[in-house]
């Protein structure tokens, strides 16, 4: 899959007008990329104002939140399919637009299939943007199509919007409303638009392949069984899990949905997800390893917001800012990664037990000081480690997958798998588990703990029973955190210990093919679809 480049002129984009300086150009759709990420559709930092003002529960708005990245994962498969067929100014411009509506819808609807929807739909264009400049810029930020150089920038955008934006959002709901954060979302897709009119022209791709032979039946059905993974997860404690008539169908579908699609790509010549994908060694891999590290990391999702705002008595915007602590790790993170991985080339297995280490140093934290009078900068070492422990592990199976060794067209469907294992199940599944762990440790360590507190203790009768009630649920939360806390740890340092004795000393050097290579690849397929075109 490797090829070497020749070395080039000076980078330029053709996409864009001449009027506008060379070295700015990259800059320009590093700008819009930044636009595109802001605008998922809806802000999961907002979820307590819109909780609040809206008839909506908390699951509704995770649910969508997590549709927004099925949509970003599913669109993998076809990504290049698009780029190839449309010019870098109708991606953004449909983006832009998509967006911009998904915007206004999820600032003004209470239905919860619409607000799924519109979520699933923005996150499958955000992707869409996302690639259209991020690939436009690829040679000026690594001449020899380094993906594991790329993917450093790649994570360092993602992660850092995705941080930067929670904070955005709070400030906006504090300051005026939540709605806000949309109206001013919604004026930057337009100033992304107009200057998207303005300054990119539509300069056709390295190569033209028409949208024929892509299974959409497959797409369907694929989605199809993210959301009901996903929502068995999201609902199942809500719902009471299997005893739920809601979670026994979202089982049934989703099961049957992943059958139908085993079935086709048993026969479909091009299945949307074939099985050279699906059983691809580094693919396996990063999935195995994706379940575990996240599962162990699910206490981002569960604990600290309960910890922060509980016990330690943290509002809305002190919660927030403990965004700039991940944020400063996810920096620290992608340069270290830069550092070592892609320009040292240090081995995959030295890189996956560092991000376990970093895992299991901030787990380690948390069970040995979780108390109730810890002070916020003191928290900004073991979120910036987690910040970087996930950057890590992200940035370097992503690079796997590239190094995989499927042809190129095969390439995007482990992507998709890749996304769906990294992004959504790592957001739902660990957490999921270790939220319903969380409540029977709680209602055990709260019965333990009241035991002695009877109506015939002395000591009992001065504290009103409300307050003494209060009193034991809250010291049994911080008693079942440092419990789970310690599991995660024992099994963060198997993990590790199970890395560091795997043998293996396979280095990076995931090249991206040059466009003629991939034209040369995917030649047949073209005539097959269009004969007589290529």
């Amino acid at each position: 899959m490797a090829d070497w480049h020749a070395p080039q002129g000076p980078f330029d984009i053709p996409d864009v007008s001449d009027f506008i300086p060379r070295r700015l150009k990259p800059w320009l759709f590093i700008f819009f990329v930044l636009i595109i990420q802001f605008s998922g559709g809806l802000y999961l930092a907002a979820v307590t104002d819109m909780v609040g003002t809206t008839a909506l529960m908390q699951e509704d708005i995770l649910m969508a939140g997590y549709a927004s990245l099925i949509g970003m994962s599913i669109n993998f498969a076809v990504m290049f399919r698009f780029k190839f067929r449309f010019s870098n100014r109708t991606q953004l411009i449909a983006t832009g637009i998509v967006l911009l509506a998904a915007t206004i819808i999820c600032a003004n609807t209470d239905s919860v299939p619409v607000l799924v929807g519109t979520c699933f739909v923005a996150g499958w264009f955000r992707m869409q943007g996302t690639l259209a400049c991020n690939s436009t810029i690829q040679l000026w930020l690594t001449p020899t199509r380094d993906m594991a150089v790329f993917f450093c920038y790649v994570y360092l955008v993602v992660d850092g919007a995705i941080q930067l934006s929670g904070l955005a959002t709070v400030y906006t709901a504090f300051f005026s409303q939540w709605e806000y954060m949309h109206y001013i979302m919604g004026g930057l897709l337009c100033l992304m638009m107009l200057m998207v009119l303005i300054f990119v022209r539509p300069v056709r791709g390295p190569m033209f392949i028409p949208l024929l032979g892509i299974d959409w039946i497959g797409a369907l059905l694929w989605s199809g069984f993210f959301i009901c993974f996903t929502f068995i997860c999201v609902y199942g404690n809500f719902y009471d899990w299997w005893e739920a008539v809601e979670i026994r169908g979202a089982m049934l579908l989703g099961v049957a949905c992943l059958l139908i699609n085993l079935w086709r790509a048993s026969f479909l010549h091009h299945p949307y997800i074939g099985f050279r994908a699906m059983t691809n060694r580094n693919v396996v891999r990063a999935i195995a390893v994706y379940l575990v590290f996240f599962t162990v990391m699910a206490t981002e999702h569960v604990f600290e917001h309960s910890y922060a705002a509980a016990i330690l008595g943290f509002d809305e915007t002190n919660l927030i800012d403990l965004n700039l602590y991940v944020l400063v790790g996810v920096i620290i993170g992608a340069g270290f990664t830069y550092l070592t991985f892609a320009l040292r080339r240090w081995r995959y297995k030295t890189m996956t037990a560092i991000g376990f280490g970093l895992a299991a140093i901030y787990l380690a934290w948390f069970y040995f000081n979780i108390d109730y009078g810890v002070e916020k900068e003191a928290l900004f070492m073991p979120l910036a480690i987690r910040g970087a422990a996930s950057v890590i592990i992200s940035i370097v199976f992503l690079t796997s997958i590239v190094q995989s060794g499927l042809p190129f067209e095969i390439f995007p469907q482990a992507l998709t798998i890749n996304g769906f294992a990294g992004a959504v199940m790592g957001a739902s599944f660990g957490p999921a588990i270790v939220g319903e762990w969380l409540s029977h440790t709680v209602a055990k360590n709260a019965a333990l703990l009241g035991a002695p507190l009877t109506s015939t203790n002395p000591t009992a009768t001065f504290i009103p029973l409300g307050q003494l009630t209060g009193m034991v649920q809250l010291r049994a939360l911080i008693v079942s955190m440092k419990e789970i806390y310690g599991w995660l740890l024992i099994i963060a340092l198997i993990a590790l210990a199970i890395i560091i004795l795997y043998p293996g000393n396979v280095r990076p050097f995931a090249i991206f093919p040059k466009w003629s290579s991939i034209r040369r690849r995917l030649r047949p397929g073209v005539k097959l679809l269009t004969p007589g075109r290529v």
